[in-house]
């Protein structure tokens, strides 16, 4: 620290103490009484933080905070959910919820908006492809240095190296990346569920690998066997709020359960994901022969997944497909065939579009979740 004159006679800070007789008209406590002025003058002009900002943050504080905001919350889900379980309600999805305009360049999309916009929307069923890119130094290169993405689990619609546009997109959309978005959404809002729904073409180590970069997921994830969904069935909508634990994730691939990543033959029933060409093929067919819509199991009830698409997603097909075609189908159709149950996921195409006829996605499900 630079020297500073403190007096006429030039007593600089940290000097060693005067030996001699003290000056007449001085006392004992004029000198550190200038220099605490002059330290507290100059820890306020640096910036220094104050003692109660640099004092470290107490724990009982925070757990009582977070206890707190968990009960809110809680009150919250109660208020909205009643006592109904998992398996009771109805959430709205979106197929290939990675493939839309404000993401990435994609040429061709199911949505129009982002992961996040969905989720802001009411989405909380996502359905994402993941598959893994090996760095490419030739595509770096043609790209002018655009596709120079690390070796990683990223989101394709295809092979992550064959069409721009088509079977991937730039940016790419790396798996963690957009984990961390459905994180940071939930960790905002403290009362909402989310499911996400893989077709899953990496390894589990390279899936783990992924998930576990993403920052905050494990105080979220849920895990059935902690709860022992097989033999008490699904918890209610406000046990998992209350918990925290409100990030369900399941994939097309069986060996991820010690990841918390459920299998979906095992724990869904599922119809056949396309309404055809034309979309004229509205049966509620289940999508795999072994696992029937209406299949019963001793004291559990799997969630059932609906799908309601075609093969090729286009707005017009969405304006066509999303309203009262959509409703008379749960009605008439997959209801039925699930043994006099609702869908717990209605997955569609451009979730906002539907066909001016009053109904959309949203409000079908909304009408499923009042008469329940």
């Amino acid at each position: 620290m630079p020297t500073m004159n403190m007096s006429p006679r030039g007593v600089r800070l940290g000097a060693p103490p005067r030996t001699g007789p003290r000056p007449a008209g001085t006392t004992s406590t004029t000198r550190p009484a200038r220099f605490s002025f002059v330290l507290l003058l100059l820890l306020s002009l640096l910036g220094a933080p104050s003692l109660a900002s640099a004092a470290p943050p107490n724990p009982a504080r925070s757990v009582a905070a977070a206890a707190s905001e968990n009960s809110a919350a809680a009150a919250q889900a109660q208020a909205r959910w009643g006592d109904r379980r998992l398996d009771q309600v109805t959430f709205l999805g979106t197929h290939n919820a990675f493939t839309n305009y404000e993401d990435s360049r994609w040429s061709s999309v199911s949505q129009s908006d982002s992961i996040r916009h969905q989720l802001e929307n009411g989405v909380r069923g996502l359905s994402l492809d993941t598959h893994w890119y090996e760095r490419s130094n030739w595509l770096c290169v043609i790209s002018f240095g655009s596709d120079c993405y690390p070796s990683d689990v990223y989101l394709c619609h295809g092979e992550c190296k064959t069409f721009a546009g088509v079977t991937y997109a730039l940016p790419r959309q790396s798996f963690q990346s957009s984990m961390q978005t459905v994180v940071d959404f939930l960790a905002a809002n403290p009362q909402e569920v989310v499911t996400i729904f893989l077709e899953d073409y990496v390894s589990a180590q390279q899936l783990g690998n992924s998930l576990g970069r993403v920052s905050g997921l494990d105080r979220l994830l849920f895990r059935p066997d902690a709860w022992n969904v097989r033999r008490q069935g699904w918890p209610r909508m406000t046990d998992l709020v209350s918990s925290g634990k409100r990030l369900l994730i399941f994939s097309d691939s069986p060996d991820r359960e010690h990841l918390g990543v459920m299998y979906d033959r095992a724990w869904t029933v599922s119809n056949f994901w396309s309404l055809g060409d034309l979309g004229n093929d509205v049966s509620c067919v289940t999508r795999w022969s072994d696992v029937p819509l209406d299949r019963q199991e001793p004291g559990f009830r799997r969630l059932f997944t609906m799908s309601h698409h075609r093969n090729v997603p286009t707005v017009i097909n969405a304006a066509l497909d999303n309203g009262a075609k959509l409703r008379d189908r749960v009605n008439q159709q997959c209801r039925p065939a699930a043994g006099g149950r609702d869908p717990n996921f209605v997955s569609v195409d451009f979730h906002r579009i539907s066909d001016g006829s009053g109904q959309t996605p949203a409000s079908i499900v909304a009408e499923l979740n009042a008469g329940n």
